[in-house]
């Protein structure tokens, strides 16, 4: 099917919506058309986002020991691979983690812990940790702080009106995939499970920010219909995460998806999520090597700095010399 991309790009800037049909046709265009997708995905960031480049940051709370299986992952309990495991961190810990993020100039930070969900204790004391990054907020109201997120797994209703009320703004809880791709992914919670937690999330008032991953062995179909479940749920932030085989998780073989791919993956997204913050997280630097700087004109507006939770990323500075670099600039509301 020959399909007019500048048409469709039009569509978009005119503040239309594609519909499924359109969408498909984007993430179905092939190599052949990448540059023009490309471009026409750079004029709709720049549309809606401007040269402003969001960055985020995380601290691994607690790692390791998790009962699911998720495939891809080395903190399952279920992989062999050797990462470090260890309980949930000292208040102390996450606030440096924290300070360090807000001096880089992201303008989120998360709280991720690993496994299903948290026990009453750890929701505790990372309530207690938010408190007092609240109340900081609160002293200095013409500074611009991070704000403050949390990745803490199925949550319910009691603890996210709990997290709330300690000043909680943001909640990261990904789909990974389609809805049919998921059990592929992972066996020991559903689909299902997820989407009443991000439903929970929502009817409380939290901003979310929800994403997937890819070079997981979904096809194109996969990942349109995954958009289309994203659009559904209209997350502010969309992560955008590729696969990093790690030795002794189920997928340590997989191939990678070339520079090209996950560049097209990036801007099939931003025309099915327009008006989305799209960031570019795991798997940047190993899989993208050399066109790391194309994400931008690939239509991604944010990225994840300083690392990842079981592997090590660029430095805030270089980042931020990259933005720089690129006549960009670090910021976004």
């Amino acid at each position: 099917m020959t399909i007019n991309i500048e048409h469709l790009a039009s569509k978009v800037l005119d503040g239309k919506t594609l519909d499924e049909k359109e969408c498909e046709s984007i993430f179905f265009a092939g190599y052949e058309r990448l540059s023009e997708v490309m471009f026409y995905a750079d004029k709709i960031r720049r549309h809606h986002k401007g040269d402003r480049v969001r960055l985020c940051s995380i601290i691994n709370a607690k790692s390791g020991m998790c009962s699911e299986d998720c495939r891809f992952c080395a903190q399952s309990s279920h992989a062999r691979s050797k990462v470090d495991s260890y309980p949930l961190v000292s208040s102390g810990e996450i606030l440096s983690a924290y300070k360090k993020a807000d001096g880089a100039g992201a303008l989120c930070f998360g709280v991720v812990t690993s496994g299903r969900g948290v026990s009453a204790e750890e929701i505790e004391r990372i309530g207690e940790v938010i408190k007092k990054i609240s109340s900081q907020r609160a002293a200095n109201p013409s500074k611009r702080f991070s704000r403050i997120s949390a990745s803490l797994g199925e949550l319910s209703r009691e603890q996210i009106v709990y997290l709330k009320n300690c000043g909680l703004q943001k909640y990261h809880h990904n789909l990974e995939t389609s809805e049919k791709y998921f059990p592929s992914v992972c066996t020991t919670h559903s689909y299902s499970d997820r989407i009443k937690t991000l439903n929970a999330l929502k009817a409380a008032g939290l901003d979310l920010c929800c994403g997937g991953l890819f070079g997981i062995g979904e096809s194109a179909l996969d990942r349109f219909e995954f958009a289309m479940e994203l659009r559904g749920i209209s997350p502010s932030s969309v992560p955008l995460n590729f696969l990093n085989p790690v030795a002794g998780t189920e997928l340590e073989n997989a191939p990678r998806l070339s520079p090209r791919e996950i560049l097209g993956i990036i801007a099939a997204f931003r025309f099915a999520l327009p008006d989305k913050d799209i960031s570019v997280c795991g798997g940047r630097e190993v899989n993208l090597r050399d066109l790391q700087s194309w994400i931008f004109y690939a239509g991604a507006n944010g990225m994840m700095t300083g690392g990842y939770l079981t592997t090590t990323g660029r430095s805030p500075d270089e980042d931020r010399r990259m933005i720089d670099d690129l006549g960009l600039e670090v910021g976004g509301e």
